[in-house]
């Protein structure tokens, strides 16, 4: 809660407190018959009265740093203070009750009165007291929830940041490394792979600081990636995209379906001589969006080991989705040598494509 917003509470509630605590004493004397237009007024300066003591008293909690302290050390200081502060607005207002209003002369004056009296005024200070540590003990634990969360929140983002870090320089070597074996072989070919290494790039750098892109922006990376692949593969690589156009506006992370093909192509297509075929399917499946990956090849994996960017591809999924989302790769059933990456998150809500500069 603000601070400004927090005084204002502050003050309204010793507003509505008190006031209502005046207002209790006004009806008790109607009742009885013994309301007098001195006596009204006189609950006014009561009112004005303990509005001021416990203020008085949060000036002392603050001051002395009570709200720090565990409830075991408040207690005696607030039995010590409630009971002072009690015993002092009740000598004020017997005294106002004697020589203004004048209920009772000085003659009729009880100490066993002053005593009831200043042990209910102490009980209305402690009930003070708790609604005020209440309050503040609510107050500290929301913003300490906060807190916590805005630090989950900023840890989340430099872990999204430094996965990024991981994904990017590896997309960018083996980027370099196409290019660096057609230099000398096929300059005009080695041309236009820069030319597309640089529309990726581009789109990389501005992607950077997003946590989630449209479908289209990343389809529209994968043909950027494919067709520079293709330069290199020639006829060793085919592929085919097929993507729902209701597929399109949906949010994902950046870089994740790039990823997924070029897994595709080092591992599967590369290594064969006669090379094989990439096919990228996207499909809404009621509110999920699921995206398939199929190559050829063959599926070994390494007990205990996983690919970096396959790694931090599903650790970005678990920090934007949680378990909502997942990837999957695995041996086609209905396939020989076919590999399938399964990629499956929710829908969300569609945001606007990115503006290319």
């Amino acid at each position: 809660m603000r601070p400004f917003t927090r005084r204002r509470l502050y003050w309204l509630l010793q507003v509505i407190c008190w006031g209502l605590y005046s207002l209790l004493g006004i009806t008790i004397f109607k009742v009885m018959g013994q309301l007098t237009v001195n006596y009204a007024l006189a609950q006014l300066f009561i009112l004005a009265l303990n509005i001021g003591a416990s203020h008085g008293l949060r000036a002392i909690i603050r001051r002395g740093g009570w709200l720090r302290l565990p409830v075991l050390a408040v207690v005696p200081r607030l039995l010590v203070v409630n009971f002072l502060l009690s015993l002092a607005t009740q000598v004020v207002i017997s005294l106002l009750m004697m020589y203004v209003v004048r209920i009772f002369t000085p003659a009729q004056f009880s100490w066993m009165a002053l005593v009831l009296y200043t042990l209910y005024g102490n009980f209305v200070f402690w009930l003070w007291s708790v609604l005020y540590f209440g309050l503040h003990y609510l107050d500290s634990y929301k913003q300490a929830e906060v807190d916590k969360w805005k630090l989950a929140a900023a840890v989340q983002e430099a872990e999204m940041r430094m996965l990024k870090a991981q994904i990017n320089p590896h997309f960018m070597f083996n980027g370099l490394n196409n290019i660096r074996a057609l230099v000398t072989e096929n300059p005009a070919r080695a041309r236009d792979m820069i030319t597309h290494l640089s529309d990726l790039l581009r789109y990389s750098i501005q992607l950077n600081s997003t946590e989630k892109v449209p479908l289209a922006r990343e389809v529209e990376i994968v043909e950027h990636y494919l067709a520079l692949e293709a330069m290199q593969l020639e006829e060793r690589l085919r592929y085919h995209l097929a993507v729902a156009p209701d597929t399109l506006a949906v949010p994902i992370p950046p870089m994740t379906l790039q990823l997924l093909v070029e897994n595709a192509i080092k591992h599967g297509i590369a290594p064969r001589p006669d090379g094989g075929q990439i096919e990228l399917t996207a499909r809404l499946d009621g509110t999920e969006l699921r995206v398939t990956v199929r190559n050829t090849g063959q599926y070994q994996p390494r007990p205990g080991h996983q690919g970096v960017g396959v790694r931090n591809a599903r650790e970005r999924l678990q920090l934007l989705f949680g378990s909502a989302a997942s990837l999957r790769i695995h041996e086609a059933p209905d396939a020989p040598e076919t590999v399938v990456a399964e990629l499956r998150l929710p829908a969300g809500r569609p945001q606007p494509a990115l503006v290319s500069a």
